[in-house]
């Protein structure tokens, strides 16, 4: 069968049977939208099967973080795979992968956060945060208090739970979401606040008060937990305003709200420090890990709970028989092998540290490239994380109408020019966030092709 033959059967198979996540379906199964078949990359760029190469400045979704090509990481799965592809953790199974992984984590957890839950993507890992959470406050004879307060423009997930902790309209249009029990507060969307007048400070101070507001109007007694992630990710690539974490953690520690860090994006380096909790001070209860866990190299996600929560946890068990919580692939040994090997490579490569060093470069040259343009509203970022937004008029801060995407536009100028960026969800707003093996003259290339794809657009 010649390529040319087996190409074109890809693509009808693909239109045909693959259901595509966040995807316009009827587009696509239209032919209204073409299809893209990767089929091989190494270090920051992939290739398609058209021979075509990218370079990734959105590492898949923020997860290949060591980079494409790592021998040390697919061999390890190999050896995994050829001595025990699989064996489940319930009563007290493990590996030897799984077991040294739980100890890597411990080690670069807070202080006081020593266990750790496995599942297969941040969306299960939440899902297994807030059922923890209820489990406690029920052991704790505290049934009321089951509400958890997430933040619009935080993303968590799209299950059931998760999809409603995420605070981004089309993850809950039409599937019934959010569900009762999951609340909302003001996003720490300095760029985006109502009062232009308002200092970073000011603005951290209503950010609090309307968290104070909420939780005196559904009474302290019924809420839980508080979610958040420590930049947010998907609903825009934003940095906390000055003082916020540590603002936010003294009304939780007052009202004694627990807090769960999202670290899914900014777990392991991605902002230059191994977590995001060292970089801002959090003090969490639970941190939900993913996608730096194993530089999506296999499938693997986590919760690690804080002694005081675990204590709990053990003590329910000694009252109920053994907790009521597995999933199939908890620890799968495959997906655990690959974060050991991932989290060795992130320490012998000084990845971490390059990820601050070349993450700040990126986000000086973008600033130097565009902050002056007629249409970028505000170039922002941390670490290896990066965003670029767009507004029809920056004096007035007036945005686009979001039927004419431009940000869409032009990260398909981007694409035409061999750079994959992403158009973020919810405004015309460019992210990046790339390997944190990016090169100076890397970012360099993602300036370049940045700047020149907007002035295609907007001049």
């Amino acid at each position: 069968m010649n390529k040319h033959f087996t190409n074109d059967q890809l693509t009808q198979w693909d239109h045909d049977h693959f259901f595509h996540p966040s995807t316009h379906l009827g587009q696509f199964a239209r032919r209204e939208m073409g299809n893209r078949i990767i089929t091989g990359a190494s270090g920051v760029h992939i290739t398609d099967r058209e021979g075509r190469t990218s370079l990734d400045a959105f590492a898949g979704l923020y997860c290949v973080n060591v980079g494409y090509g790592r021998s040390e990481i697919a061999d390890a799965i190999a050896a995994q795979a050829h001595e025990l592809a699989y064996y489940h953790s319930y009563v007290g199974h493990g590996t030897e992968a799984s077991i040294t992984l739980s100890k890597m984590i411990a080690d670069r957890a807070p202080e006081g956060m020593n266990h750790v839950y496995y599942g297969l993507s941040g969306s299960d890992a939440n899902e297994t945060n807030i059922k923890l959470v209820w489990y406690y406050n029920n052991i704790l004879g505290r049934p009321e208090k089951k509400k958890i307060i997430s933040r619009w423009r935080g993303y968590h997930g799209s299950g059931l739970v998760t999809g409603s902790l995420t605070g981004l309209e089309l993850f809950h249009k039409k599937f019934d979401l959010p569900l009762s029990q999951v609340i909302h507060t003001e996003a720490p969307y300095y760029f985006r606040r109502d009062d232009l007048d308002q200092s970073e400070e000011q603005f951290t101070a209503h950010c609090v008060a309307e968290l104070e507001a909420l939780i005196d109007r559904e009474g302290a007694d019924t809420i839980a937990a508080f979610i958040g992630e420590p930049v947010l990710g998907t609903g825009g690539i934003v940095p906390p305003p000055a003082g916020y974490w540590g603002a936010i953690q003294a009304v939780l520690q007052k009202h004694d709200i627990l807090l769960i860090a999202d670290e899914v994006v900014t777990g392991f380096g991605r902002l230059g420090s191994m977590m995001g909790f060292d970089h801002y001070g959090l003090k969490p209860d639970l941190i939900t890990i993913a996608k730096g866990l194993t530089s999506a190299y296999a499938p693997l996600s986590g919760s690690i709970v804080s002694d005081r929560m675990w204590e709990v946890l053990e003590r329910g068990t000694d009252e109920n028989g053994p907790i009521g919580h597995g999933w199939t692939y908890s620890a799968h040994p495959i997906g655990a092998a690959a974060g050991v090997a991932n989290l060795k490579l992130l320490d012998e490569l000084n990845l971490v540290s390059n990820a601050g060093e070349v993450g700040a470069y990126l986000n000086s040259a973008m600033r130097d490239a565009l902050g002056d343009h007629a249409h970028i509203g505000e170039v922002r970022g941390e670490g290896m994380l990066c965003a670029v937004e767009l507004v029809k008029d920056c004096g007035d801060r007036v945005f686009f109408d979001a039927g004419e995407k431009i940000a869409a536009q032009v990260v398909g100028k981007m694409l035409d020019r061999g750079v994959i960026a992403r158009a973020m969800p919810q405004g015309d707003i460019i992210g990046f966030a790339p390997p944190f093996s990016l090169t100076r003259e890397e970012a360099d290339t993602v300036v370049d092709v940045t700047k020149a794809a907007v002035a295609d657009i907007l001049g």
